[in-house]
């Protein structure tokens, strides 16, 4: 069987198992968040200073720019599920729009000499720790999900799977981190979500191929 027929019959069985595959991924997000935010709770807690936070720009555009980008992660991992699918790439605008805008705003308002500071803060080694450990169940309840589908590339599917793992996580350790500089963000929260993907590509190559 030519490689074209093979994708057009797995196209044919996504589309007549498309809603269970989609069904689960939403069970598996779900799950994932829902995990996430207990591990914070129990774990770490949330911080004390919230209310007072959450009037504080820098706060704002750190949950948006998680949030935002956690929803475009989903959009992305649920394309791939079907072989046939493209990836809505446009769904990453937003988040990089607000990413821009917070790091436009952070060197704009800032001395330079106080940028590194705001960088590396006191908290960007923990982070590195922390959303990978709260993206760990979400990653495999995605995964989990997404061997009942037929991606067109595995490691791609797993990496996509990892990547919204770690926004999950990162909106999770979002309301916990003390430190909202859209530097900080930037930097750390994606070297963390990173780790994600990447162990979300090695896990998929193999758990996810056809």
């Amino acid at each position: 069987m030519k490689t074209e027929d093979l994708i057009t019959a797995l196209s044919r069985d996504a589309r007549r198992t498309g809603p269970s595959v989609h069904g689960r991924l939403a069970m598996a997000v779900a799950l994932g968040i829902a995990s996430a935010f207990a591990m914070l709770v129990a774990g770490l807690g949330i911080r004390p200073d919230l209310t007072a936070a959450s009037r504080n720009m820098l706060f704002d555009l750190k949950m948006l720019l998680v949030v935002t980008l956690a929803v475009a992660a989903i959009a992305l991992v649920r394309a791939s599920a079907r072989p046939e699918a493209g990836l809505p790439k446009i769904v990453l605008l937003v988040p990089g729009l607000v990413l821009m805008f917070g790091i436009g705003h952070e060197i704009a308002t800032q001395l330079p000499a106080a940028l590194p500071g705001r960088l590396f803060a006191r908290n960007w080694a923990f982070c590195l720790v922390a959303i990978p450990l709260l993206g760990a169940l979400p990653l495999a309840a995605i995964l989990t999900a997404m061997t009942a589908a037929a991606p067109r590339n595995a490691a791609l599917a797993g990496a996509l799977s990892g990547f919204a793992a770690g926004a999950i996580a990162a909106v999770a350790y979002g309301l916990h981190c003390s430190d909202d500089s859209p530097l900080f963000v930037a930097a750390w929260y994606s070297i963390a979500i990173a780790m994600l993907t990447a162990a979300g590509a090695v896990i998929g190559r193999r758990v996810l191929a056809w």
